[in-house]
């Protein structure tokens, strides 16, 4: 299973969200052929930034695939033989299966059906033949459901295998070879401490042809990581103030937000210029008005509380149960964020976090800019969902919460290039590829 040359190297993106992963990918110089999201907003949002004619990342999407939201299972009942007629023509297949059934945030649900998905992953995997592999979900999927994981007991019997555990050896029952490590996309330049489980996979021929097997590939993502940082001018931990200190509202005007998905009423900052040099990264090639910038309407007394746990608070901790007591607080997740830290995990909920220094929670930009989205990437559908709306709805602030950070994707992108590029020529020292980098990806 040759691979190509690393300027023709495809991807395809399976459960892509909004394009995070496939963002990140491109900005580490690969060619995307399509993804796959069967939310109708997440979906949205991916087609207005990938597969406009104006847009600066286009995707080679195949005729035979309708542009449109297609869940998993339809791709691989309507498609399976378009798929298998592209063995030879993708390098990759990436993707984040849905992650709310491992998650120790969650409710870590063994039946949650969305568990299953990363068989569908593999189904494809399978289809595609691809020379690598590269799949994201939270810590807790390396950790076996049972009734008294949490307890610390030890039971009789065969220990549980974990959805991880189970996912390798699928993967192996197929030709490939995989193995995983939890990165904090923090040391990769995201200005967020989120720590995933990334699950790297060679096919047996490939990673035979690598000195080191499986267990280097993860040495080519870290010697990308510091060249990513050296080659952008991030330190390892960039401080959520260092993000975001242009988008403060304190002081500043606001104006009326005319974003044709919200209701009118709300405002939004009128935005001046970056400030540092993570804001000038994000910001380049941003030649229109950001979207997603609107505030939340906090009534006065909300405003109020929310002044006074940012000045008597931890920030960059949870609130204790102490303090939400103190502020008659029923959530159990509350940040106030810290101003000199990287931002805690960004989620779905916009009201998991409050800003450093404004009384108010985050708005999508800011969410994206902690994720690392660039400001030219424009977010579609509505802001919010609620009630049993959220287990069928992607709105905006959930598009930006299941996101990978793009600046963590490009890190993992060019350390798969650079292995397989090791792998074809058997000469480490040949593959000094990061300093070919396209300017044009530097930038995105």
């Amino acid at each position: 299973m040759a691979s190509r040359a690393r300027c023709d190297r495809t991807f395809v993106d399976l459960f892509a969200g909004c394009g995070g992963l496939s963002l990140g990918l491109v900005q580490g110089g690969w060619k995307g052929l399509f993804g796959i999201e069967k939310d109708g907003m997440a979906f949205q949002t991916f087609a207005h930034n990938f597969l406009g004619q104006s847009k600066p990342v286009r995707f080679a999407w195949p005729s035979w695939l309708e542009h449109r939201a297609w869940t998993i299972d339809e791709l691989l009942a309507a498609h399976l033989s378009h798929l298998k007629s592209l063995r030879g023509q993708v390098d990759l297949v990436a993707g984040g299966p849905p992650c709310q059934g491992f998650s120790f945030a969650g409710r870590r649900d063994k039946g949650d059906p969305r568990n299953q998905l990363f068989t569908r992953y593999i189904e494809v995997v399978d289809a595609l033949r691809p020379a690598a592999l590269v799949m994201e979900n939270v810590p807790g999927m390396r950790v076996a459901h049972g009734a008294n994981e949490r307890r610390g007991l030890i039971l009789p019997g065969p220990k549980p295998k974990s959805f991880y555990d189970r996912a390798l050896t699928a993967l192996a029952d197929v030709g490939y070879v995989a193995t995983g490590r939890i990165l904090d996309a923090s040391k990769f330049g995201v200005p967020q401490q989120r720590p995933r489980l990334i699950i790297l996979g060679l096919s047996v021929e490939v990673a035979g042809r690598l000195a080191g097997g499986i267990e280097a590939m993860f040495d080519f993502v870290e010697e990308s990581r510091v060249d990513q940082l050296r080659s952008l001018q991030l330190t390892e931990s960039v401080t959520a103030k260092h993000a975001i200190s242009d988008l403060e509202t304190t002081g500043q005007r606001l104006q009326d937000c005319v974003d044709p998905a919200s209701p009118s009423g709300f405002k939004e900052l009128a935005y001046g210029a970056p400030r540092t040099t993570y804001q000038c990264l994000m910001n380049a090639r941003c030649t229109s008005t950001m979207d997603s910038m609107r505030l939340a309407r906090h009534s006065a007394e909300i405003t109020k509380r929310n002044r006074e746990i940012i000045r008597s608070c931890r920030q960059g901790v949870r609130m204790s149960d102490h303090d939400r007591d103190r502020f008659g607080l029923l959530k159990h997740r509350i940040y106030p964020m810290s101003a000199a830290k990287p931002a805690p995990t960004i989620t779905t909920l916009p009201d998991d976090i409050l800003h450093y220094s404004d009384p108010r929670i985050l708005t999508v930009r800011e969410s994206a800019r902690l994720q690392s989205f660039p400001d030219w990437f424009a977010f579609c559908g509505k802001y919010t969902t609620g009630g049993d709306r959220r287990a069928r709805e992607c709105p905006r602030y959930t598009q930006v919460g299941n996101a990978v950070p793009p600046l963590l994707a490009r890190a993992i992108g060019t350390g798969i290039s650079e292995a397989l590029d090791t792998a074809n020529s058997g000469n480490r020292s040949e593959c000094s590829v990061r300093k070919q980098r396209h300017q044009a990806a530097l930038a995105l």
